[in-house]
């Protein structure tokens, strides 16, 4: 396709994904609105149409995907904490989707998972949400069904917005905002994989799952089983343009300038450097963090999101990009640029730095009594299912036909998940409709930091408390989709 098609097409999308308008379409069926009287006849606050469209992430590199609004990433919907929202979804495209509100504390109707029994947007269809946002904070928008062998599905799709809840009062005195979504494109299958493992702190392993996942690992390729398979991906992008052919962000020197960043892979984990420069961690998932600590690189596991501040205060043209080489170099960066500065954007890399949740709680913090313990243990069947990694929680793989609960509930009560990963690889834990407190880490305790995503490392133990207090089904899963679409899911069901 050459460049005029693209931007004829493009063009066209972009007009009919106008932000705050409802768009039309002769096919569409809207469904009942949820969650707030009168809603069905009110006119949306947003409208969001999913449809395949075309993305230059370079003027050489134009990939097809499924996007909202005919753009990467997705409109930012900014909402206010407590002011109820009526946003119409369309589904342009043949199949069904969903649309999880990610890191809310929403309804089941409404958020996007049909493991809890959201309904599915029909194809060629419409579903009306009404619900009231919160927490305040970043959180974000994304597409929530099953990929599996289809690489065009999923989050290995283009479907990833951000959305910021406004708070009462915002996290740290800045300037002014940047919005940046971490993504890659092009995915493809491979037999292995180089995932940064030695990054995060504290790194002690625990000897009895290193044994038990590197013993089961053995009997397998001593059958004769390959490694399962892995995703691998041929183009990276910040805001849906590879390093050197998207916009600046423009700043000036003295400006302090706060990040949203938001990690919207299907699969990979993510870093950032600003050479030069530090982060001032001011938020973790949304959630304003116990004390606002100064980093000089990031890390985020998928789905995972940070808000910084950076002092402007090395005048110049700089790459933020991330530390993996090849990575960087085929496109996963945007340039900064100081005002008055030019030339080539300089790259340096930075110290090894080791990423550790406990630097932005409170030294001494402890947590507090729960009600109940919930032992869990996640173990690989190397190539189990068809030549994939199957994954099971105490020893059982997600069924998708059956979709029963696994742990049972009661409102109100305190919760402590204590996760064994038997595994070497990270992951990244999500809890749908709740955060949740991290309150130890491979045996080191911690308390105070909030997040609704937090990695797990391999071989280790975490610890993370919730209180149950959203009745119903609530999903709980790695979210890797490679993970997720194999067994590595779990419902909770709180009455």
């Amino acid at each position: 396709m050459n460049r005029r098609d693209f931007l004829r097409l493009s063009g066209a999308a972009g007009a009919a994904g106008l932000l705050g308008t409802q768009l039309p379409s002769a096919q569409a069926a809207a469904t009942a609105a949820t969650g707030a009287p009168g809603a069905a006849l009110a006119k949306p606050d947003y409208a969001l149409r999913i449809a395949r469209s075309l993305v230059e992430l370079a003027p050489d590199h134009i990939v097809s995907t499924t996007t909202y609004n005919g753009q990467f990433p997705g409109p930012l919907i900014r909402l206010k904490e407590g002011q109820p929202v009526v946003i119409d979804v369309h589904n342009d495209t043949d199949v069904p989707e969903q649309l999880h509100w990610h890191g809310q504390f929403l309804p089941i109707a409404v958020d996007g998972a049909a493991e809890e029994g959201t309904p599915f947007i029909p194809a060629h269809g419409m579903r009306r949400l009404a619900f009231t946002p919160g927490p305040a904070g970043l959180r974000f928008y994304h597409t929530h069904v099953v990929a599996g062998s289809d690489l065009t599905r999923g989050q290995y799709s283009g479907q990833v917005g951000p959305v910021y809840i406004e708070p009462r009062r915002e996290p740290g005195r800045h300037d002014r905002e940047v919005f940046l979504v971490l993504k890659e494109f092009d995915p493809f299958f491979s037999k292995g994989g180089d995932m940064a493992m030695d990054f995060l702190a504290p790194g002690q392993r625990d000897r009895s799952l290193d044994e038990a996942g590197e013993s089961a690992m053995q009997a397998s390729l001593a059958s004769g089983a390959a490694h399962g398979y892995e995703v691998g991906y041929q183009a990276f992008a910040i805001n849906g343009r590879m390093l050197g052919h998207g916009d600046p962000v423009r700043v000036k020197a003295g400006e302090r300038v706060l990040f949203h960043i938001i990690n919207g892979s299907a699969t990979e984990i993510r870093s950032l450097a600003l050479p030069g420069h530090t982060f001032k961690v001011v938020a973790l998932d949304g959630n304003p963090v116990p004390n606002a600590a100064e980093v000089p690189v990031l890390w985020l596991g998928t789905a995972e999101r940070v808000s910084v501040i950076v002092e402007m205060n090395r005048p110049g043209v700089w790459v933020l990009g991330d530390l993996a080489d090849d990575d960087r170099e085929r496109g996963m960066g945007i340039v900064v640029e100081y005002a008055g500065q030019q030339g080539k954007p300089k790259w340096e890399a930075p110290k090894p730095f080791a990423w550790d949740y406990r630097r932005f709680a409170l030294p001494g913090a402890q947590a507090g009594k729960v009600d109940e313990i919930i032992e869990m243990t996640f173990a690989k069947q190397n190539a189990a299912q068809h030549g994939f990694n199957r994954w099971t929680i105490n020893g059982e793989a997600f069924d998708m036909r059956a979709m029963k609960p696994k742990f049972r509930l009661q409102y109100g009560k305190r919760y402590r998940l204590r996760m064994h990963n038997a595994s070497d690889d990270i992951h990244p834990m999500h809890l749908h409709r709740h955060s949740f407190e991290i309150t130890r880490i491979a045996g080191q305790p911690t308390a105070g930091i909030l997040k609704d995503v937090a990695m797990l490392g391999g071989y280790q133990t975490m610890d993370i408390d919730f209180t149950a207090d959203q009745r119903g089904l609530s999903l709980f899963h790695c979210h890797m989709q490679l993970h997720m679409d194999y067994g590595f899911m779990a419902l909770f069901d709180c009455a």
